[in-house]
């Protein structure tokens, strides 16, 4: 299945259609917002099998992966909006200091108003609506740009937003990164960006023409660090569950492995039999084992399998995008696979014996998007506040992204900007600044000339 790029005249006209009808302050009113996310609710309940199924064409994603890792995430996300949105958009009023008396203080929360969310094709529905809903609840308008390596899904996605909103409100533009130049080059009021480091500097280089405000959602190499303190069974488990999740093609996938000396040949033993026990002896036979997006990012990966020694896996199928999941020892600090996003099923693994030495390392290199440490909570604790990273988990991998009460999002190079709940419903808010003072009761001392500066000096 090709998708047809969507024409510049069709983007102008909605962008236009888009900035009228967030001019017409229907999205300002609560009640209209909860409509909305209910809509969405049901449209997505209604589309649940083709979004599954569609899934599986483009990805060889199973429904329950296809479920657990995308669908059911965006049920929580709009639930969790439902019950606590008009709570997030309240008046807050908060304490104003003796100097200005008597003026009260209050924060409103105000929509920016036109947003344009582009979304990867890893986890095409997830990335996609996650964003449209906090988009909605803070009462903006949307267009979505899906990715193109999964049309199929894309196609859904877009058949199932036109039936539910009215293009002036939320709409889908489709199309290659031609579409994203031409869509980049309109101002927008908010710019929500998920995918890699090079092209979310692309976004940011576009957003600054009109000082855009924008989250951007990136990657990087998120280290993966197995302590000597650590269970060894269930990091192996909790670790290939990680990696091998949508075939490592999950943007906080463990990147790469620090294991300590003393348990470096239990953990890959360990490794290989959970392998066996999650995906079966022949792992290409498992119905939960994702495939390659595309030829490129086959051969992309593929490509790594020649920095090292595989001493787990190594099997690939180039005609079915398949790479077996696979571990790879004495890889060289220098190569891709330590300087390069690995997006797949390849994981290098490197020993320690001194946990300073691994801080060192990660402290010396572009901060993550995830961490993950398996140990000893105590040393896992310490270890975190010594270095930096969008989020971590002590003793699990991928786990911090499921609870949609807590920030996601990365730090430096992986990011700027969070979301999910109530940080969802702040991206798209401005957080207004609101002071009133009596008309009818006016001290003199804060007017020139300053009579009473040696009194205002007190209070200030």
């Amino acid at each position: 299945m090709n998708i047809q790029n969507t024409t510049a005249s069709r983007i102008e006209e909605i962008i236009v259609k888009q900035r009228g009808y967030y001019r017409g302050e229907s999205t300002l009113k609560l009640g209209f917002r909860k409509q909305m996310l209910k809509r969405l609710l049901k449209a997505m309940k209604h589309c649940e099998k083709e979004l599954s199924d569609a899934l599986y064409v483009d990805l060889h994603k199973s429904y329950e992966e296809a479920y657990m890792t995308e669908i059911s995430i965006v049920y929580g996300e709009i639930k969790n909006h439902l019950d606590n949105f008009k709570d997030w958009a309240s008046c807050e009023k908060v304490s104003t200091p003796l100097k200005m008396f008597p003026s009260q203080t209050y924060i409103v929360k105000e929509p920016l108003g036109n947003a344009l969310i582009i979304a990867p094709w890893n986890y095409p529905v997830q990335l996609l609506l996650n964003p449209l809903v906090g988009a909605i609840s803070a009462g903006c308008t949307a267009i979505l740009k899906p990715s193109p390596y999964v049309p199929t899904v894309s196609s859904v996605i877009e058949k199932m937003i036109a039936e539910t909103f009215d293009e002036e409100y939320v709409a889908v533009v489709q199309g290659n990164r031609e579409v994203n130049a031409q869509l980049l080059s309109y101002r927008y009021d908010m710019i929500f960006f998920t995918g890699s480091p090079s092209l979310g500097k692309l976004v940011m280089k576009a957003a600054s023409q009109y000082l855009t405000p924008l989250v951007l959602e990136l990657g990087g190499k998120s280290p993966c660090i197995v302590d000597r303190e650590c269970n060894v069974r269930i990091a192996a488990r909790r670790i290939v569950f990680g990696k091998t999740l949508n075939s490592g093609q999950t943007c906080i996938a463990p990147d790469y492995l620090f294991v300590h000396k003393s348990v470096k040949e239990a953990f890959k033993k360990a490794f290989q039999e959970e392998l066996k026990k999650m995906h079966g002896e022949d792992v290409e036979k498992s119905l939960h084992y994702v495939r390659l997006v595309n030829d490129r990012a086959f051969d992309r990966v593929l490509s790594y399998m020649d920095d090292g020694d595989v001493v787990v896996g190594g099997r690939s199928n180039r005609d079915t995008r398949y790479i077996e999941p696979t571990l790879i020892e004495n890889v060289a600090m220098d190569s891709p696979l330590m300087t390069e996003e690995i997006f797949g099923p390849i994981f290098p693994l490197h020993e320690f014996e001194d946990i300073d030495e691994v801080i060192q390392f990660v402290n010396e290199r572009d901060k993550p998007l995830a961490l993950y440490y398996f140990g000893d909570e105590k040393r896992g604790w310490k270890l975190i506040r010594r270095t930096s990273s969008g989020g971590a988990c002590i003793n699990d991998t991928i786990m911090h992204i499921a609870n949609e009460n807590v920030p996601f999002g990365g730090v430096g190079n992986s990011g700027m900007g969070s979301y999910h709940g109530r940080d969802s419903f702040l991206a798209f808010s401005h957080r207004r600044t609101v002071v009133t003072t009596p008309k009818c009761f006016d001290l003199p001392f804060r007017y020139m000339p300053y009579k009473y500066f040696k009194w205002i000096k007190k209070l200030l």
